[in-house]
Order: C-alpha cells, then structure tokens, then sequence
C-alpha cells in the first residue's frame, strides 16, 4: 500500500516538475541548439530506441553531443567515441544539458525524474531474473547510480545501485537523488565515486564482441528506413 501511494505521488511529482523544468529549460535548450548547428553540423536531436518498465520499447531523445555517425550510433558501438567527441558536445554532457528534451518523456510519463537509466535491449536480454527486477519501475533522467559514480561505475555495480533504488522507492528518496544530481552537477561524478566493490564479468562487452546483437541491430536499421 505504501509503495502504490509512493508511487501515484511519484507520478504527480513528476509532472508538475517537469512542466516547471521545461518552462526555465527553454532558454538553455535555445544556446544548445545554436551550438550544435555552430559547431557540429548535422541533426539537433539523437534518438535512441530504449527499454522502458517492464522491458516496455520507448523513443528517447538527446541532444546530440557527438559527430554524426550512424553505423556507430546503430551498433551501440563506443569505440569511435573519443574521434567524435566535440568541446561542445562535451560542455552539453559535463552540465547534463543534452539530457533536457527527456523531459519530455518525463512529462508524457514514459520516463520519470528518478529511476534507473534507461537501457537499450541487447543489455536487457542477458539480465537475471534479479537484474530484470530494474525494469520495475520507469526509467529516469538521473538515478541512485548516477549520484554515486555514474559511468566511471562498472555495470554491475549500476546495476546493484539500481536494485537497491527499486526497493527503496520513495519520494523522500527521489528528492535526495536530485539534490545530489545538482551537486555532481556542479562538482563534477569524480567526487561522488563510490564503487561497491563488484567485480564485473564483461558479459555486455563479451556479447557485443560476439555479435550476439545482430538482430536487435537489424531491427534499428529497419525501423529507421520506415
């Protein structure tokens, strides 16, 4: 009972807040797209396919922070990450700024403020039973990972910290996660790095080396060429 009351208020938080952030956005989200087509010609936006709660498929939408290239972006492949990185795109990611039009998954309640980040599938498909336990709830724009070392985590660590906000999910909670979100912000992941210790098994970097994702790849390739 609890829990279902966490979550309907959850629900109302997250649209009064994100029709809030989306007003006092606008003028950041304006400098950012004036930056993009300054400075890295091509599409303002990237958009991904995504897992949603209850492996639910949802179109997620960034502001794009890197060179275009799409077989990489297709392929999830973050080998040419570094070759496309830009001064830009790396201040929109450093201030979170590329993650602004998420707010409107947000607000059209397919993603929340708070939760797990959204994953894309082939990492779904080679969850546990407890993994899949993350996809409980909706993905959010920042989550109990994020503020506690967010990439420089490895992904069982994420995961673990993941799992311990799906059963810990409480407003009370949210709202110190975006407390802290502000913080990282502003002082940089670095300074909030707490790894839990987990050794990792490389399974999501193992399966992609094994072309365990071609399929799901295909898929992209057909559903962008509709």
């Amino acid at each position: 009972m609890v829990r279902k009351l966490n979550m309907i208020v959850k629900r109302f938080f997250d649209i009064f807040i994100s029709l809030i952030c989306l007003v006092a956005a606008l003028p950041f989200l304006l400098i950012a797209i004036i930056g993009i087509k300054l400075f890295m010609p091509g599409p303002i936006f990237f958009k991904q396919s995504r897992v949603g709660i209850h492996k639910s498929i949802i179109k997620v939408y960034k502001l794009r922070t890197m060179k275009v290239d799409r077989e990489a972006e297709l392929s999830h492949d973050t080998s040419k990450d570094e070759e496309r990185k830009t001064k830009w795109g790396n201040l929109l990611r450093r201030l979170k700024i590329d993650e602004i039009p998420q707010i409107v998954n947000v607000f059209i309640g397919n993603m929340s403020l708070v939760g797990p980040r959204p994953t894309i599938m082939e990492q779904a498909d080679l969850y546990t039973e407890k993994e899949l336990h993350r996809l409980d709830v909706r993905p959010g724009m920042t989550g109990l990972a994020q503020v506690n070392g967010n990439s420089k985590l490895i992904w069982e660590d994420r995961i673990e910290y993941d799992l311990e906000y799906v059963e810990k999910l409480s407003v009370w909670l949210d709202f110190k996660i975006l407390v802290k979100t502000v913080l990282v912000v502003i002082f940089g992941e670095e300074k909030f790095y707490h790894p839990l210790g987990n050794e990792t098994t490389n399974r999501f970097e193992e399966a992609y080396k094994n072309n365990e994702y071609s399929r799901y790849r295909s898929s992209c390739v057909n559903q962008n060429s509709n």
